[in-house]
């Protein structure tokens, strides 16, 4: 599974970004695909779930101003970020994650920069 994420870049706060994921196979093979983050100095985060049932979830910092999304004609996954705080500033990454025989699986695609300045 190949993940490419897109989308980030320098926003002021308050201001919008949306980002996006592009995934190689379809999302219906995947049992969750979710937004993490690395802030500087700081350990990765998992900000958004997108559960295959439809099931969504996000870190209290970002509940009311995030929404995760996707698109399954297109394989896409998107986070769309709202009110944007200097605190929001990170490399996102695109996650997905699936079942297998082993147990879980995660598939990851290099990050994209936010960050959020005025």
């Amino acid at each position: 599974v190949q993940l490419q994420a897109s989308g980030g870049g320098l926003v002021q706060p308050g201001g919008s970004l949306r980002l996006s994921c592009a995934a190689s196979i379809s999302m219906s093979s995947l049992n969750s695909m979710n937004w993490y983050r690395r802030a500087p100095g700081k350990q990765r985060e998992l900000v958004a779930i997108l559960a295959i049932t439809g099931f969504t979830d996000y870190v209290d910092s970002v509940r009311g101003r995030f929404t995760i999304s996707r698109d399954n004609a297109e394989n896409m996954l998107y986070l769309q970020m709202n009110n944007l705080k200097p605190e929001d500033t990170a490399i996102y990454y695109c996650n997905a994650r699936r079942a297998t025989i082993t147990g879980l699986q995660d598939y990851w695609g290099h990050g994209t920069q936010v960050t959020v300045s005025s």
